[in-house]
């Protein structure tokens, strides 16, 4: 009788042991999936920083060309009246 409550144990044991270290897989597991996603969220949040700037400069620069030829067509349209 004693020795089937020891063979009981034991498998508790060994079951718990096992459950234990499938807790502790899982959570590392979890634990590097969140490093990685978090890693890619940086990584995508750098990027859009970086088109941001881009388009801002791109703005800038088509700004400043529409201005200018703006300031020449109303110089030719000057020009023109001048001659009518």
């Amino acid at each position: 009788m004693i020795e089937i409550y020891a063979a009981v144990l034991g498998a508790s044991i060994g079951v718990a042991g096992l459950t234990a270290s499938g807790f502790s897989r899982r959570n590392n597991e979890s634990r590097e999936a969140v490093i990685r996603l978090t890693m890619a969220v940086e990584s995508i949040a750098g990027k859009l920083d970086e088109l941001h700037q881009d388009m801002k400069s791109d703005r800038k620069e088509i700004y400043t060309k529409l201005n200018l030829h703006d300031n020449r067509l109303t110089l030719l349209e000057g020009k023109t009246n001048d001659k009518s």
